[in-house]
C-alpha cells in the first residue's frame, strides 16, 4: 500500500482528531498539523511514515523469534485488541494491567503454566477422581478469575520482544515497566500524550476503535508475517541439522569400515610374514629332536659297551680267584702227604 493511500484510510478511519487544544502536551507539537474548531489535527503523513517504520521493526523482532505483547485495556478498545493479537498469535492484556508482568515475569510466568495446567485438568475431567464436586466448583472459581489476568498471556513463555499499547495515558504502568527493561514499545500517541518514553511513537486517535483497529492490523501482520519466516528458517535449519548429523554418522560408518579393512589386511600380512618363522622354528625343533635323538642312542650305545667290559672283568677277576683257590688247595695236599712220609 502507498502511502498516500495509508493516509487515504488513517483519514477514513479518523485518526487524523486530536484532543482540545487546550488539553494538549506540548512534546507532541512536531506532529500537528493544524488547529481547527478548537481540536488539534494530527498531521496523517508522518502518522502513515511512523506506522510504516513501526511495522518494519515489528517485522524484525517477530523474524527474529521475538512476540509482540498488544496491550489496550479501554473498555471499547480492548475487544478489538484481542481479536487482532490472537488472530496473529500473539501474547495480549485486555484487562487490568496488574505490576510486575514484565519486572517480576518469573513469578507472573509460575502463575501462568499454573493457569494452563488447572485448565487443562478441569477440561479432560482429570481432578474428578481425586477431589468432590464442591472442591473441584472452587477449582473451576479460581480458573475463571485467573483467566481475566492470564488467559491472553497462555503463550507468552518469556519476554516479549516489544509492546504495541494502544493508549500511553492509561498504560502508564507497562511503560514504565518496558522502559525499566529495555523492552521497546510501538504505541498510539494522541495530542495529550507524552511521546518522549516511546520508541516508535504513532500520532493518532487513541480514542477511535476504527484507528487502533488499522494500526493494532498493520503492526499485527507485519508481526505474523515476521513469525512464519521465523518458523520457515527453523524448520530448515532443523532439516538441515538432520542432513548434517546423517551425513556424518554415514561418513563415520564408511570411516570404520575403512578402518575395519585395513586392519584384516594387517592381520593377514602378520600372518603371512609370521609363518616362514613357524615353519624356521618348527623345523628347528625337528632338527633339535633328531640330534637329541642320535645324542641319547649314542649314550645307549657307551653304555652297553661299558657293562659289556664290566661284566668281562669281572669274569676274568672270578676266575682268577678260582684259580688261586685250586692251587692252594694243590700245596695244601701236597704238604699232606709229605707230613705222612
Amino acid at each position: 500500500m502507498s502511502q498516500q493511500e495509508e493516509v487515504k484510510s488513517l483519514l477514513e478511519a479518523g485518526a487524523h482528531f486530536g484532543h482540545r487544544t487546550s488539553r494538549w502536551n506540548p512534546k507532541m507539537r512536531p506532529y500537528i498539523y493544524t488547529e481547527r474548531g478548537g481540536i488539534h489535527i494530527i498531521d496523517l503523513v508522518q502518522t502513515a511514515q511512523a506506522m510504516g517504520e513501526a511495522a518494519d521493526f515489528a517485522h524484525r523482532v517477530a523474524s527474529g523469534g521475538g512476540q509482540i505483547l498488544f496491550v489496550g485495556t479501554k473498555k471499547h478498545i480492548a475487544p478489538a485488541i484481542q481479536r487482532i493479537a490472537h488472530d496473529a498469535s500473539m501474547p495480549y492484556v485486555i484487562n487490568r494491567w496488574f505490576g510486575g508482568i514484565l519486572t517480576n515475569f518469573d513469578t507472573i510466568l509460575r502463575r501462568i503454566r499454573y493457569f494452563k495446567k488447572l485448565t487443562a485438568q478441569l477440561e479432560n475431567d482429570e481432578l474428578s477422581e481425586t477431589y468432590n464436586k464442591r472442591e473441584i466448583t472452587k477449582f473451576q472459581e479460581e480458573r475463571d478469575k485467573m483467566a481475566a489476568s492470564f488467559s491472553g498471556l497462555a503463550n507468552m513463555e518469556e519476554l516479549p520482544g516489544a509492546l504495541f499499547i494502544s493508549d500511553v495515558n492509561n498504560e502508564k504502568t507497562a511503560v514504565r515497566e518496558a522502559n525499566r527493561l529495555g523492552i521497546p514499545i510501538i504505541a498510539l500517541v494522541d495530542s495529550n500524550s507524552d511521546p518522549e518514553p516511546i520508541d516508535y511513537p504513532i500520532p493518532a486517535n487513541d480514542d477511535a476503535v476504527k484507528t487502533v483497529s488499522l494500526i493494532a492490523t498493520t503492526i499485527a501482520e507485519a508481526a505474523t508475517t515476521g513469525a512464519s519466516e521465523y518458523a520457515s528458517a527453523a524448520k530448515q535449519s532443523k532439516t538441515s541439522a538432520k542432513k548434517d548429523y546423517k551425513d556424518h554418522k554415514d561418513q563415520a560408518a564408511k570411516s570404520k569400515n575403512a578402518g575395519s579393512v585395513t586392519e584384516d589386511n594387517t592381520s593377514q600380512s602378520d600372518e603371512n610374514q609370521s609363518k616362514p618363522t613357524d615353519q624356521s622354528a618348527e623345523g628347528n625343533s625337528q632338527g633339535d629332536s633328531a640330534n637329541t635323538s642320535k645324542s641319547e642312542e649314542a649314550a645307549s650305545r657307551s653304555s652297553k659297551t661299558a657293562t659289556a667290559s664290566a661284566t668281562k672283568s669281572k669274569t676274568a677277576t672270578s676266575a682268577e680267584s678260582t684259580a688261586s683257590k685250586s692251587d692252594e688247595k694243590s700245596n695244601n695236599s701236597q704238604t699232606r702227604q709229605e707230613a705222612r712220609q
